[in-house]
């Protein structure tokens, strides 16, 4: 893969799953040449959007031999390695490196929080140690949220920390700061959220975008119209994309339902919940709406566009859809 700076859409395949609960790796890897095909200028594994918080070490191990051998080269890709310790990130950070990762990405331990920051430097040297590719810090509320100012060491005394992807708010402010602090060594910052600031962030000076995969075709299309500057362009996409991001705030996140609708994925299992508790039949209708308006801007097609939920799917024992099969996903947060 090129040396050149990373910059574009990187986008985060999701994570497909059987009906007993496995991950489909097939279905993973359809996910993939989507993402490829859609034009994607990089891929993101396992991070929230992709539901690593379910995912255990050995499919996350797993997971990094199949993305690295789908994608083969096409595009490039960064694992995720973030962990619950220096020790638990270096290990996959390791496996990450070995099977051919163009770089790794890592938001600071998760599940308890970290305030001293020296602790925090020692998580990303241990992941430093054991690589020799570009590493992404991910500033993220699900993690311990790091200042700028933590950033900036990280950065200044951590070999591989290149590249960070800023998601704390507020977030446009935080990518300016970074840009402005962060030097030679800092090759670029990229946001997350979907793309929802991505308007704002592009003229800040950001070198990328890190969103769920449902829609990277229009999202590739967007960041092209903003990086030639055609603002005009680049607001029309957005105003149609806009829609879906209301969708992406539900816990039941819209990103599985999408790629179901569009014919990349076959149901929309999750470990999260068997049940409907959180999409009913006006956010299915809101999908199918939103869907209508992107459909003239994909350029991927898996065939005729879904629409209506998942069979079985209801609200008050009323049916809301009857293709597909399966449940609604709950992956996680935006990002």
């Amino acid at each position: 893969m090129s040396s050149a700076a990373f910059r574009g859409i990187f986008t985060i395949p999701a994570t497909p799953f059987t009906e007993d609960l496995e991950i489909d790796w097939e279905g993973e890897r359809r996910v993939l040449d989507f993402c490829v095909d859609c034009g994607a200028h990089g891929i993101v594994w396992p991070v929230n959007a992709s539901g690593f918080p379910v995912l255990t070490d050995e499919e996350r191990l797993k997971g990094f031999e199949v993305v690295t051998e789908q994608v083969a080269g096409r595009a490039p890709v960064i694992l995720g390695v973030q962990g619950t310790s220096g020790k638990h990130a270096a290990k996959l950070a390791k496996r990450a490196n070995e099977v051919g990762a163009d770089g790794v990405i890592a938001m600071a331990p998760y599940v308890q929080e970290i305030e001293d920051e020296d602790t925090l430097v020692d998580y990303y040297q241990a992941i430093d140690r054991e690589v020799d590719i570009p590493i992404f810090i991910q500033n993220h509320a699900r993690g311990s949220v790091l200042t700028v100012d933590t950033m900036i060491r990280i950065l200044n005394e951590v070999e591989h920390v290149e590249y960070v992807k800023e998601e704390t708010f507020p977030v446009t402010h935080v990518i300016t700061k970074l840009i402005e602090r962060g030097g030679e060594k800092l090759k670029g910052v990229f946001g997350g959220a979907g793309g929802r600031y991505l308007l704002q962030e592009h003229p800040r000076g950001c070198a990328g975008q890190m969103p769920g995969c449902h829609i990277t075709d229009v999202l590739v299309k967007f960041w092209n119209a903003l990086d030639s500057g055609d603002r005009v362009e680049a607001k029309r996409l957005y105003g149609l994309i806009a829609p879906l991001f209301a969708l992406e705030t539900l816990k039941g996140s819209s990103y599985p339902e999408v790629l179901r609708r569009r014919g990349v994925i076959d149901n929309v299992y999750s470990r999260l919940t068997k049940t409907f508790p959180l999409m009913d039949e006006h956010d299915h209708l809101a999908i199918d709406d939103a869907l209508r308006d992107l459909e003239p801007e994909f350029t991927w097609s898996g065939g005729p566009l879904k629409f209506g939920g998942p069979e079985g799917a209801s609200v008050s024992g009323k049916q809301v859809g009857s293709q597909g099969s399966g449940g609604v996903d709950t992956f996680d947060r935006v990002g």
